[in-house]
This record gives C-alpha cells, structure tokens and sequence, in this order.
C-alpha cells in the first residue's frame, strides 16, 4: 500500500478509511511529493496513525512550520526515509512497482514544484503517472530522455491542473486514457485552470476532476483499467 502525498489536513484519515479495513494500520511506503504544506500536512496525522515502513522525499527543503514537524515525527517514529533519484525502483508487490524518473540530481535548494518527485507507477502492462507539482520545463526534460516510454493508463496532471503545468509534449507522449485532477471545490486559485482542461481535450482523455467527484477509484487487473468510483 502506498499513500502519494496527504493533503493540507487531517482529512487523509477519512480518505485512507475509505479504501483501507479498519483493523489493517500499515502502510508500505509514504511518498512526498514535496514539501508544501497543501501536499504534506496531512501525512503528520498519518504517521501517527499508521505503522510506515518508509517515506520517500525529493530532498527538497522547506521553512514551513508543516514540513519542520513532519520531519520531526519521521524521526521520532524512526521510519527511513529514501532519496528519490531517477532509476530508483521501489518494489511493492509482485508485478507491482514504482519507478522515479525525477529528480535525477541534488534539488536541495531547488524550488519545491520543480523539485517534485515525478514516478510512474506499473501494475502488470498497467501504468499510472504521477507528477505533483513538476512544471512544464520538468515534462519537457522528461520527454526529452523518456519520449513514448512516459505513456501510462492514467495521469494525475500536474499542479492541480494549473496551466504551469501538462505541457502538449508532455501529455502528448503519455498519452493516457484517464487524466485525474485533484483539486479542491471552489479552490481559490481556480483549478484547474481551462487551458490545461482544454490540452487534454485536444487529445481525447476522459477527464476526471476530485473537485467535482470527489474520490477517484480505479480497478486494475494488470491488462485494463476501469473506473469504478467517480464521473
């Protein structure tokens, strides 16, 4: 089981009992994107929930008062932490593993969106793109060492679907059957922002948005992909 990013509160708890047995309090693997607080304050609650048996980060720093106690709790809980770097493969399960493909060098003093984790998840012939906040300067250097090896089943856009990121390139070599926007109702940026809706339309993605359906559900059985909650 593995948790990409929690939010900017608690709320993460009623997600993750949504999909997990109540009686199961493990998680494999915490994956943070970055350090903003909308991305990582929710995983405080969690790792004081959850038994975590790892947490991987970008090494991105942060002067936030959420990032200063999550790396605290990461401490006190005694959970390693892992460096995400491109060619790392975190093996989840059988047929099921994560690949990063960025950052692929020091993003110490890096600004935290370009520094985003970019990984792409496989579950047989089944993949799912993962991008926090990684801008279009991000998707384009990806493109250009990756090309059609990008190309996954779903896409969570970047940034919200914010117009900083999911370049044409970008979504062009993904090529993904489901985009999946998380964005908050009513959010104050306006996420997600019509030129990306409109980039994605160009390319025929069924187009799912959190803001409007809430939770996003979808099966696998390592061939195909379905959507069994959200519209």
């Amino acid at each position: 089981q593995m948790l990409g990013d929690g939010g900017p509160n608690r709320t993460v708890l009623r997600a993750l009992a949504d999909v997990m047995p109540v009686y199961d309090r493990t998680i494999d693997v915490i994956v943070a994107t970055h350090p903003d607080q909308d991305h990582i304050s929710g995983l405080i609650d969690v790792l004081n929930r959850f038994s975590v048996s790892a947490v991987l980060e970008s090494g991105v720093n942060a002067s936030t008062n959420a990032y200063q106690i999550l790396e605290k709790t990461i401490v006190e809980k005694k959970v390693p932490r892992i460096l995400a770097r491109r060619g790392m493969r975190i093996v989840l399960d059988e047929y099921i593993y994560l690949d990063v493909l960025f950052p692929d060098r020091d993003v110490t003093n890096m600004e935290t969106n370009t520094a985003s984790i970019v990984a792409q998840l496989h579950y047989g012939y089944t993949n799912v793109m993962l991008t926090g906040e990684s801008p279009k300067a991000i998707e384009k250097y990806l493109v250009s060492l990756y090309g059609k090896a990008l190309h996954s089943d779903i896409l969570k856009p970047g940034h919200h679907g914010s117009k900083t990121s999911s370049s044409p390139e970008f979504i062009a070599a993904v090529a993904p059957e489901y985009a999946v926007i998380s964005a908050g109702k009513a959010n104050k940026y306006g996420h997600p922002n019509q030129e990306t809706l409109d980039t994605l339309k160009q390319f025929d993605i069924s187009i799912l948005r959190t803001d409007k359906s809430g939770a996003v559900v979808f099966q696998s059985d390592g061939f195909d992909v379905r959507v069994i909650n959200g519209e």
